[in-house]
């Protein structure tokens, strides 16, 4: 069974050239290669100085061969032998002995013996593909051969011990970083392995199924569904390298310890603009013209680097694959078998390029055929024991040679870029046009304000002006009437009165022809004090008459709203009455409605006790779903059938209402059916969409009714068999919930529901740190204290998942402490009850041992406790292969458990 194998196989490829890189020769490009290189450069250089359109040259699919060396095994099973192959590689061929007196040559693009160095393999492999990715063009770097030839440590060295065994992955990434520029310059980077016919992201595990996405104009094969992480330096592409590997599968295989069980495939997406190139457009007249500064888009050049290490070919009576092992190799062989047509009917011209037989031939639809500069290397053995596989792969490596691409230059307008530029000088206007309007309002509002001033200078010099002619009005009108008065007054009493009274007046006899003598001014300021009093009375007096009129009428308006509203709401309480009288009778027919099918359900279920009561122990492994599924497949089809019944007539929120009822067995019924729904994985989504998790929940906490706990609960491991439930449930506090439940209640059916949700949420990695905070892990312990055979299988299974999800973190690298299980005390009854009598019990336990063994920081804490014994134990007598598969894998990678055995000399091979 393949693994995740965290960085073995390059360390195992590596074991095979460590002998001989060390001494390994140095040569110089041959004059035909560095002529061949010039060729690609000018080429390159030319389509640089051409135009804006894409560049198309034809470029021929190269091919070099690299020879492994001899291994330790081969230098004992073939040390009578000759090597099959015999090199030449100053004449760029080889020979392949047929046998004793004939051999076949054929010529390659370079040959590479196993003397030569990683770095001499990259620079006639892959550097002209790296520099033509760098000048604009697509390009691939592929290594293709038998398993454990050494395609691996080829591409995918990492040389953490020696640096000059770097593979082709991390010199390119070197070559483009140093000739990038970070600030103008983009490299992203998605890796990803061909698993199976299934795409699975190698930096996100969990995006285990990536569709492939075609352009339906120009046919380009792509990945939306990959992580893409931007490059910035050398140690996070190595890191993001390392990240990779731990991910992909491997295993031991009689050719290969580590052989890989997926083709890996690593992207780098480099964008890069053209600098001193301008953009034109055609006038109505066809004339070009430069585009404005403001309107130029700037053109980039969008290029990818496909590097792809393919598993390796395999015959199955040599590998000795079988089982699931057997399985990935058929799959492996069946996309090989794909590329291999799709080569040939290339090399051949034909008309039809079966692409579409496999992923694999999809995702190289490019690299062969295309538009992308490709580069192969074949890898192949020197043992005679594997000639057939050898010619096979050399053969392979000849039609290639054969396979014509077409190299295009990918430019492109970056119409994103003008759009942010644009967007930027739009904002500059926008906030310098606000500017401006803002200063053009403020004088606005200057002016204005002078105006209002002018204005009321005006009408004040007039309203003086008004005064001035009314007094003087007054001031004549006054003098004739006192003129009138005189006259009278001289006509009645004689000439001699009308002096005296013309003296009393201040009118001297002399002036008698002079006018009478004015009022004083205070006479007249007081008079107009009075005068304005009044007008102002008045004024008031009208303004109050008029805002009085003005409340009148709004009152009346008040007045008319408030009766139309009173109005309204006498209908609405008849109609609210008519509406409450017609719920009372539809929670009278539900209640009787649901006595009834609970009763029939309760008969059913005690019925289903009786005939389980005799089965074997072995029932006891079903799951708490199963159970309930059962119950409503047997005799209790009728039951189903009228809760289907009821949820179709009365609806799922109805019944969801009466869990809140007042009525305690009410709210016992209305719960059973609930979980009844929930046995159905066809309803629990719509249990979940009406709040029927976050009711079960309400009730676990707030209720103190046994049974209610026990259905709940039940209910609660139904739904928490999905895993956006699991969720969920989590962060509504049902993991808190369910562990103070675990530890308030010895009913052995509630603590076996209990466990079961629990058990349920254990297998999801998301919840583990919760799942300890919250006392979850803590609960199962507990749970131990009931005997119930069922209660212990929940809880055997609950510590399964969970130390198989540490298990899963602790591979990946994100765990790196002791397991949480033995923290919590748990390590002793799991090794108590590893041979435990009921099957269901001791299958998870076994399960649960297996999965902490494999994280060597547990090693201590197990030996101390004779964890170690039963680990021997599972791995001779287990009944499940699988079982003992993984104890027996366990035992030999774990150091710490064979340095025990050695030191207790126990033999264990």
């Amino acid at each position: 069974m393949s693994t995740r194998n965290g960085g073995s196989a390059s360390r195992a490829g590596a074991a095979k050239f460590e002998n001989y890189t060390n001494t390994a020769s140095k040569y110089s490009p041959s004059s035909s290669l560095k002529s061949m290189l010039q060729h690609s450069t000018t080429a390159a250089s030319s389509l640089r100085r051409g135009s804006r359109d894409y560049s198309t040259i034809s470029g021929r699919v190269r091919v070099a061969v690299r020879l492994r060396p001899r291994n330790s095994e081969e230098m004992i099973a073939d040390a009578d032998f000759a090597d099959c192959v015999e090199l030449q590689p100053e004449l760029k061929r080889l020979k392949l002995q047929k046998n004793n007196w004939d051999s076949d040559t054929y010529e390659f693009d370079e040959v590479l013996t196993e003397y030569a160095s990683q770095k001499r393999v990259y620079e006639v492999v892959a550097k002209p593909v790296v520099e033509s990715v760098l000048d604009g063009y697509n390009g691939t770097v592929m290594a293709y051969g038998q398993t454990g030839t050494g395609k691996t440590y080829t591409l995918g060295r990492l040389g953490e011990e020696d640096a000059a065994g770097r593979g082709i992955m991390l010199r390119a990434m070197e070559d483009i970083l140093e000739e990038v520029s970070p600030e103008n310059d983009s490299i992203f980077v998605s890796y990803f392995q061909l698993y199976m016919e299934t795409i699975q992201d190698l930096l996100n595990p969990s995006n285990d199924n990536i569709a492939i996405a075609e352009d339906p104009k120009s046919g380009d094969v792509s990945l939306p569904g990959a992580t893409l992480v931007e490059i910035r330096d050398h140690k996070s592409f190595i890191e993001l390298l390392q990240l990779g590997e731990a991910n992909r599968f491997a295993t031991n295989t009689k050719l290969n310890t580590e052989s890989s069980r997926s083709h890996a495939i690593l992207m780098i997406h480099v964008k890069r603009p053209v600098k001193g190139k301008e953009s034109s457009v055609s006038t109505e007249n066809g004339n070009r013209t430069p585009i404005s500064k403001t309107l130029k888009p700037p053109v980039i050049r969008r290029s990818k680097l496909v590097i792809v290490d393919l598993a390796g070919s395999e015959r199955i009576n040599k590998s000795g694959s079988e089982g699931h092992t057997l399985e990935e190799a058929k799959s492996i062989n069946l996309s090989l078998s794909a590329l291999g047509k799709c080569i040939n009917a290339l090399a051949e011209n034909s008309a039809h390029v079966p692409v579409r037989d496999s992923k694999l031939t999809r995702l190289l639809r490019d690299s062969f055929g295309g538009t992308a500069r490709t580069s192969l290397v074949i890898t192949i053995g020197p043992s005679p024991r594997h000639q057939g596989e050898t010619s096979s792969t050399i053969l392979f490596g000849q039609r290639a040679m054969k396979v014509e691409n077409m190299v295009k230059l990918k430019e492109e307008f970056d119409y994103k870029s003008l759009s942010r530029r644009l967007e930027i000088q739009l904002d500059k206007l926008t906030a310098e046009h606000e500017r401006q309007q803002k200063a053009f309002d403020d004088e606005i509002e200057r002016i204005t304000l002078e105006g209002q001033k002018h204005i009321a200078g005006v009408e004040q010099n007039y309203t003086d002006s008004l005064e001035k002619l009314k007094c003087q009005k007054d001031y004549a009108e006054s003098l004739k009437r006192l003129e009138k008065q005189s006259a009278v007054k001289q006509e009645k009493y004689g000439q001699q009165k009308v002096n005296v009274g013309l003296s009393d007046y201040g009118i001297d006899q002399k002036s008698k022809s002079q006018p009478p003598v004015l009022p004083s001014s205070d006479e007249v300021a007081e008079l107009m004090q009075k005068l304005k009093n009044e007008i102002l009375l008045r004024n008031t007096a009208e303004a109050e008459v008029d805002n009085l009129n003005k409340q009148l009428i709004q009152w009346k308006n008040i007045e008319a709203a408030k009766n139309s509203e009173i109005l309204k709401l006498g209908k609405r309480l008849e109609d609210e009455e008519r509406e409450k009288a017609k719920l009372e009778e539809e929670i009278k027919m539900l209640q009787s409605q649901l006595l009834q099918i609970s009763f029939e359900a309760d008969q059913s279920r005690r019925n289903l006790d009786k005939r389980l009561s005799g089965q074997a122990a072995s029932s006891l492994d079903s799951l708490i779903p199963q159970a309930k599924h059962q119950q409503l497949r047997e005799p209790g089809d009728g039951d189903k059938a009228s809760v289907v019944k009821l949820f179709e007539q009365v609806g799922l929120h109805k019944i969801l209402s009466l869990l809140q009822s007042d009525d305690a067995d009410v709210r016992i019924h209305a719960v059973k059916v609930v979980a009844n729904l929930a046995a159905e994985e066809s309803n629990q989504e719509k249990i979940v969409q009406a709040g029927g998790l976050t009711s079960l929940l309400e009730l676990l906490r707030s209720s103190n009714d046994e049974t209610i706990h026990r259905v709940a609960a039940g209910a609660i491991a139904n739904l928490a068999m999905n895993e956006t439930n699991q969720e969920l449930i989590m962060a509504q506090g049902g993991i808190s919930l369910l562990s103070l439940k675990a530890t308030k209640t010895e009913d052995p059916q509630t603590l076996r529901m209990v466990a079961g949700a629990i058990a349920n949420l254990c297998g999801n990695d998301k919840l583990q740190v919760k799942l300890r905070v919250e006392g979850g892990i803590r609960a199962l312990v507990e749970m131990v204290r009931c005997r119930h055979p069922d209660v212990l299988a929940q809880v055997a299974r609950g510590m399964a998942n969970f130390a198989k999800c540490e298990s899963r973190a602790s591979t990946q690298g994100t765990k790196t402490g002791r397991s949480v299980l033995i923290e919590d005390g748990a390590l002793p009854w799991i090794v108590q009850n590893a041979n435990n009598d009921a099957s269901p019990i001791r299958r998870h336990i076994e399960l649960a041992l297996c999965h902490l063994a494999q994280h060597e920081v547990n090693a201590r804490d197990m030996i101390h406790v004779g964890a170690l014994w039963e680990l021997v134990r599972i791995s001779r007598d287990c009944s499940r292969e699988d079982i003992r598969v993984l104890a027996q894998r366990t035992l030999k990678s774990t150091s710490g458990f064979q340095a025990e055995l050695k030191r207790l000399r126990v033999d264990y091979g």
